[in-house]
């Protein structure tokens, strides 16, 4: 027969956690899964619905990772949850754990046909503005069931996210690509001026970048791609520059273009349909 003492819960989380062999073995267990709804949403009951089990199953789950580990996984303030420093570190690590497996599955469904799911994605302005919207309207004619996520943002966020596995696909302008990030296609594209067929630049066989700082120039701010390659010359034309017209924006870039008092540096990716047109022309920087 049990004592008082005996009947008694132990406190949680253990006092002593289990050993790196044991933990590894916890790690395969449903519990990281349970862990990782409850990380997410913040809530027993949310996570529980998710993943069509009962509420008490995912509570014991998170109960015995929270034991094993001997430190407490989640704050709990009243009725709301959010993650223990203990907690964001170990969802930190478990995404990335969860992730290629995630990916697998999708992989596997697409296979089957079942084809339903969501596709993560970032991409450059530029990119955003030319190819990317032809190859989503194909995709989502292939794939109707498939959801698509698309954010745009600068290419160095881009890699980021990539490397952070935020987003499964990303379209950038990168030198090197980290050696976190699988390129599946690279194309090399020319960084020059675009500007209105009746620009005096227009009309120079072979452009370099100190012919067109003689003129009013609209280049990208820092965190636009480009501005990396071209910094240099401004930097070592600073004495001599002329007033330039600094943006953020793909868009904008082409629309000052477009007005005829600026040429603007740029490659031709987001402005390709004007140059199509001949509303605007691109000459490559011969430096």
């Amino acid at each position: 027969m049990a004592t008082p003492d005996q009947r008694q819960p132990p406190e949680r989380p253990r006092e002593h956690a289990l050993s790196a062999h044991l933990l590894a073995r916890v790690f395969h267990q449903p519990s990281l899964l349970y862990f990782n709804a409850v990380a997410t949403h913040l809530s027993i009951r949310e996570a529980a619905r998710r993943l069509n089990v009962a509420s008490s199953a995912v509570t014991r789950q998170v109960a015995h990772l929270e034991d094993a580990l001997g430190i407490a996984l989640f704050l709990r303030e009243k009725r709301r949850l959010r993650l223990s420093p203990a907690g964001e570190i170990l969802f930190r690590h478990s995404r990335r754990l969860s992730a290629p497996m995630e990916a697998a599955v999708s992989e596997i469904e697409l296979l089957r046909g079942v084809r339903a799911g969501s596709v993560r994605i970032a991409t450059a302005e530029s990119v955003g503005l030319s190819f990317l919207p032809r190859l989503i309207s194909d995709f989502g004619r292939r794939y109707p069931r498939l959801n698509l996520d698309v954010s745009i943002v600068p290419s160095s966020e881009v890699i980021g996210r990539l490397v952070d596995e935020r987003v499964d696909i990303g379209f950038a302008f990168i030198a090197k690509p980290p050696r976190q990030v699988d390129v599946a296609f690279r194309r090399d594209v020319s960084i020059g001026a675009v500007m209105t067929p009746d620009h005096p630049l227009a009309q120079v066989s072979t452009l370099t970048m100190q012919q067109c700082l003689e003129h009013p120039l609209a280049v990208g701010k820092p965190e636009i791609s480009i501005r990396e390659v071209i910094e240099p010359f401004l930097r070592r034309s600073a004495a001599i520059l002329p007033a330039l017209v600094e943006v953020d924006s793909i868009r904008l870039l082409v629309e000052l273009a477009l007005g005829g008092h600026y040429a603007s540096i740029m490659t031709p990716i987001g402005a390709q349909n004007e140059i199509a047109s001949g509303r605007l022309v691109f000459r490559e920087l011969a430096d």
